[in-house]
């Protein structure tokens, strides 16, 4: 709900539950003590009247910066400091226990070690293993996270959706061999700008092009096995059908409250 509220606050997962959002998308990041803190920049200057990174602060200190400061001004509001101040993930799980979230791990200087073992402790502490799912564009962030328990949720690696994606949608090749018995969870942009680098002997070429789902790369994913599918940045109605007509199973939106 970005569009609506000042991102991963208290006062957007409400506003965003009232829209009838059927799921909450955070982005986490770990504070100077290890606590796992809503906010997506790697500067807090990018939405608050501070700066530097969430790292620099304990989770207490973070609990009284405010977090709609940027958003208040661009949109002459004044929102509630109570709901829009940064939050741990700890105090959302506990006010929305039976709210689905996806998580993505954000943090640009977190030790991957550290912040599988705090999400952990909280997954335990909380009960919520069923609740959440973990996302990152750090693949080492998940792949600590998988081994310490199998109760963790997470979804398939960016790298490797992105690599299956575009050998289905530029040389309809799927060589996907997916495990029967497990739903594969991918999160991707319904349309996603990239680089294609063609090398030659002498040299390389670049050539911006954009990567986009069809209905062959889902049904690929799905091949041998179940798959659930989450495409981005899906904002007007035309995307939004076209996610709808290739068979995606959830589009994330920045305005809950237009959709």
């Amino acid at each position: 709900g970005t569009a609506d509220a000042p991102e991963n606050t208290l006062y957007a997962i409400e506003l965003a539950k009232k829209n009838n959002a059927d799921a909450i998308w955070l982005t986490v990041q770990l504070s100077q003590d290890n606590q796992l803190v809503l906010y997506r920049p790697s500067d807090l200057d990018a939405l608050t009247d501070k700066n530097g990174m969430v790292s620099n602060y304990t989770a207490k200190q973070l609990s009284q910066i405010n977090a709609a400061y940027k958003f208040n001004q661009k949109n002459n509001a004044k929102l509630p400091a109570r709901q829009t101040t940064i939050t741990t993930l700890e105090n959302v799980l506990t006010q929305y226990p039976d709210t689905t979230f996806y998580i993505d791990l954000k943090s640009p200087d977190a030790n991957p070690e550290t912040q599988a073992q705090a999400i952990l402790a909280l997954l335990n502490k909380t009960k919520a293993f069923n609740q959440v799912r973990f996302y990152s564009t750090n693949d080492s962030f998940l792949k600590a996270l998988k081994p310490l328990s199998s109760q963790t949720q997470l979804f398939e690696s960016r790298d490797e959706t992105r690599t299956m994606l575009a050998n289905s949608v530029m040389s309809h090749q799927c060589s996907v061999e997916n495990d029967k018995s497990a739903t594969r969870w991918y999160g991707f942009e319904l349309h996603r700008k990239v680089e294609v680098v063609e090398k030659y002997t002498l040299g390389e070429a670049r050539s911006p092009a954009t990567l986009s789902w069809d209905k062959e790369a889902i049904d690929c994913f799905r091949k041998n096995g179940n798959a659930y599918i989450i495409v981005f940045g899906v904002n007007n109605e035309s995307d939004y059908q076209l996610a709808k007509d290739i068979g995606a199973d959830a589009v994330m939106v920045d305005s809950p409250k237009a959709f």
